[in-house]
């Protein structure tokens, strides 16, 4: 059995909030340059370059990439054998998030109620998704989530007969649909099987993996190609302005399913695709 304190937590996550609004992926950086080079619309290629220099002016300045700093998403991976010391998990993410928020100057968007919409003026609560698994270490990895990408994310019960057909069907109609919204290119999670709620947890996950990194299953690693191509022959382009780079990428996950229930879930991620993690 390992000790973590909690004060050790708070400090952890205070600075991935900052860091992850301060620093875009690498991963994210190199696609954007990769899909200039090859997007097709002169103004395309001119709103990349800007998110390439925005990426740049937010880490040499220590300053948001985008106004919307999001909804703190954590997925925490805690070893069995680690005992949090201090007081609890929840309450430690949460302080980390505090003064994350205030000492980062970012925008604070969490409204304590849906329906009152009195902002709680810290960015808490976060969401927190958190597994067990073997070991004695602590991971945390937080995904800063817009409204705007959110907004534009779906779910639905296909029947199984629908098959992947279905599947295909939806995932493009959905970001048909989202067109400008969601701030292109986007980054594309979908969720495959599982229950109602499992499917959209999967889909957000999916949304951790860098552009690029395909599934190990050889034919997912295909459906993730093959609805790339077509998102982008969408032509919604570079912030909904026209143009063939509509998504970064698409991440396909799947889970086990009911043998009358086929659920797939979308959750769309605008082009600031931040995440970043940390382990004690």
């Amino acid at each position: 059995m390992r000790d973590v304190q909690v004060d050790a937590i708070t400090s952890a996550v205070k600075e991935l909030c900052m860091t992850a609004n301060y620093d875009l992926g690498e991963d994210v950086i190199k696609a954007f340059k990769s899909f200039k080079e090859k997007e097709a619309s002169p103004t395309g290629q001119g709103v990349l370059e800007q998110l390439i220099e925005n990426a740049e002016i937010a880490t040499t300045e220590r300053a948001p990439m985008c106004q919307d700093t999001g909804y703190a998403v954590f997925f925490v991976e805690l070893g069995q054998d680690v005992h949090i010391t201090g007081g609890s998990l929840t309450d430690a993410i949460n302080e980390g998030v505090r003064q994350g928020y205030q000492e980062g100057y970012l925008r604070k968007s969490i409204v304590e109620h849906p329906l009152n919409r009195k902002n709680t003026g810290d960015n808490t609560p976060a969401v927190i998704h958190l597994d067990l698994v073997p070991g004695d270490d602590l991971k945390i990895t937080i995904a800063p989530k817009g409204g705007g990408s959110e907004n534009m994310s779906g779910i639905k019960m296909l029947k199984p007969a629908d098959g992947v057909e279905g599947v295909k069907d939806f995932v493009i109609q959905r970001v048909k649909e989202a067109g400008p919204n969601p701030c292109p290119p986007i980054v594309v999670g979908v969720g495959i099987g599982g229950t109602f709620e499992k499917s959209a947890m999967i889909a957000k996950k999916a949304l951790l993996r860098n552009i690029g990194e395909r599934h190990q299953d050889p034919e997912m690693a295909a459906l993730e190609q093959e609805l790339l191509k077509k998102i982008n022959k969408l032509g919604i382009g570079p912030q909904g302005l026209g143009g063939t780079t509509t998504a970064l990428d698409v991440f396909v996950e799947v889970y086990p399913a009911h043998i009358a229930s086929l659920p797939v879930a979308v959750n769309i991620n605008c082009h600031a695709a931040r995440h970043k993690s940390v382990k004690l």
